[in-house]
């Protein structure tokens, strides 16, 4: 397939995976006409929630007929769903005819993969110089190729915790560096910063933002969100306050990331009536962040039970993540695998009442620990099961009415789990 070939010679451009550094892009986006200079850019940077703010932001502003491209990473199935131009992904064509583009005026010089596809987006982008470019950080953001504009609209600083620390000397693994990484080098426009899970967290970001001369919007300080009846939540601002329809993802952690996108887009002054925040976010696309499956292949295997994905992977997600299991009454079974570079331990912690644990490789990952091997990190933990594959893994689970089957740990896993249902 032409477009998988195309992506191949990309991974081989350099010898590194990730290596921190603006020179690479800068260079090969100045032989591009500097296209990040020419677009109307929103940045989103933090550990979780990106994505999420992202399409509760793009579902809205669609609502309110505003044209979008869409930059976000890892793509779950398809590399398509990196490159939103318009409101539309493109197609293999377009999308291996914009790689050649790039890859040919790049003329082999070495380049991250990550880098040279943040270069094709920003190419694309600027042929759109009208549209509204949501655009997602890839690791931290000091270094990373995203962080190479001159201006932007806005910068939003979604939940900061521990993640990706293996890219950090020994020494630095702490919150205060993700912090700095993630928050010390945005740009002077607006910032909005979403709740975060400490006091200590959002009062070290105010710290290491607080001589950047943006506009700075605080969740609970400048908006805020309650949840008082079982069909609605409640949204204020310096603007007002809005009655809001429950949305159409899963998780009162949800309310959190769309009421960081309602600041966003109200603060921005785009023209955004009620009624587009009321239909926009029940028409989020968020896939495998706490996504309900309802039919295919490995549905039929659960049968009418509840059937969950999501690809948390790090201590924040499974401890929203199990508040959102807590809200259920039922019996929790959990199917769960996991690369090799994550707390394990830590992860599996914050899950309490679970009927069951079973561990399964992530095959199309090398990078990923082997089941066995977390079953064995798991063995303090009583019901904890390995299989083979994700098929048995659900075939194995002593499923009864009402029950709720889970996979999680990795996005990779979600993307396994999405292509064979």
């Amino acid at each position: 397939m032409k477009l998988q070939k195309i992506l191949s010679r990309f991974l081989k451009l350099h010898k590194k995976e990730i290596d921190l550094s603006l020179d690479r892009i800068k260079h090969l986006c100045k032989k591009l006409g500097n296209p990040q200079d020419k677009i109307n850019t929103i940045s989103f940077v933090g550990t979780n929630g990106k994505n999420s703010t992202i399409q509760a932001s793009y579902s809205i502003l669609k609502e309110a007929g505003i044209k979008c491209n869409v930059y976000t990473s890892p793509h779950i199935q398809k590399i398509n769903e990196r490159f939103v131009f318009n409101n539309q992904q493109l197609k293999d064509e377009e999308l291996a005819s914009l790689f050649e583009e790039v890859e040919k005026i790049n003329d082999n010089k070495p380049i991250t993969f990550f880098e040279i596809l943040t270069a094709c987006f920003f190419y694309k982008a600027a042929q759109y110089p009208k549209n509204l470019n949501l655009v997602e950080a890839g690791l931290f953001h000091r270094f990373d190729a995203t962080n190479i504009l001159k201006n932007n609209m806005a910068s939003v600083i979604t939940s900061i915790s521990k993640d990706h620390l293996d890219w950090l000397p020994e020494n630095e693994r702490t919150i205060d560096k993700i912090i700095y990484e993630k928050t010390s080098k945005l740009l002077n426009s607006n910032i909005i910063v979403a709740k975060q899970n400490t006091i200590s967290t959002m009062e070290k970001i105010k710290k290491t933002i607080g001589e950047n001369k943006s506009n700075k919007y605080y969740f609970d300080e400048d908006f805020s969100y309650s949840f008082r009846e079982n069909e609605f939540f409640y949204y204020e601002d310096k603007f007002g306050g809005l009655k809001l329809p429950k949305p159409n993802i899963l998780g009162q952690y949800q309310l959190e990331n769309i009421s960081t996108a309602i600041a966003l887009l109200r603060i921005l002054d785009l023209d955004i009536k009620d009624i587009h925040i009321k239909d926009g976010i029940q028409k989020i696309n968020n896939i495998a962040r706490l996504q309900k499956i309802e039919s295919g292949k490995l549905k039929n295997l659960v049968k009418d039970n509840l059937f969950l994905i999501s690809g948390d992977h790090n201590e924040d997600g499974a401890r929203v993540l199990n508040e959102y299991l807590e809200s259920l009454d039922c019996r929790k079974h959990i199917i769960i695998g996991m690369m090799k570079n994550k707390d394990h331990k830590k992860y599996i912690s914050f899950f309490k009442d679970i009927a069951s644990i079973t561990t399964v490789d992530i095959k199309s990952q090398p990078n990923a620990i082997s089941g066995i091997d977390l079953k064995e990190k798991f063995k303090n933990i009583s019901h904890v099961n390995h299989k083979k594959s994700i098929e048995e893994a659900i075939k194995a689970v002593d499923l009864g009415k009402g029950d709720l089957v889970l996979i999680t740990g990795s996005l990779y896993l979600c993307s396994e789990v999405l292509d064979l249902n």
